[in-house]
């Protein structure tokens, strides 16, 4: 019986200290819409297309013809090797993908977000070159997943903030 008070008592302090879903509303909610009428500029390179890519699969739509939004990403992509043996062959390398980005108003043309993200991976250097370039582009794959959703977060944060006022 104390349990059940107690928890009761804990979902009653929980909602009074205005905590409120990022996403409350489902795909009617403000930040839904407003993620929809963003369109994702195109990123130059292989590791661009990509992220480009997972970001129109992330926004919705993504260049509709109602968009308010544009969203213009700067990509970092990085592969440095380091674990060095002794016959001065690399052991290890380091993927690292950054994104500066900017959301841009349309109607005006001003910038009303401007942040990075970035993540990075470790990749062993085996004696096969194929494993390697594989495990290289599968680090791409996967920090591109990673990037694109803080990206989109931070995105539908801005949402949240700016359109529930």
């Amino acid at each position: 019986m104390m349990r059940r008070l107690a928890f009761v008592l804990s979902l009653l302090a929980l909602s009074a200290c205005g905590l409120r879903p990022l996403y409350g509303g489902g795909s009617g909610g403000v930040v839904a819409t407003t993620l929809d009428t963003v369109t994702v500029s195109p990123i130059a390179g292989q590791a661009g297309w990509l992220m480009r890519n997972k970001l129109v699969d992330r926004l919705g739509k993504g260049g509709t013809s109602t968009a308010a939004y544009r969203l213009d990403v700067t990509l970092d992509d990085n592969i440095t090797a380091f674990g060095v043996r002794s016959d001065q062959a690399a052991t290890q390398e380091r993927r690292t993908l950054r994104a500066r980005f900017q959301l841009v108003e349309l109607k005006n043309g001003m910038v009303v977000l401007d942040d990075t993200a970035g993540s990075d991976a470790g990749i062993d250097i085996v004696s096969s070159e194929y494993a390697t370039v594989a495990a290289e582009q599968t680090a791409l794959e996967n920090l591109s997943d990673v990037v694109a959703d803080q990206i989109t977060a931070r995105v539908a944060l801005f949402a949240s903030r700016t359109k529930a006022k």
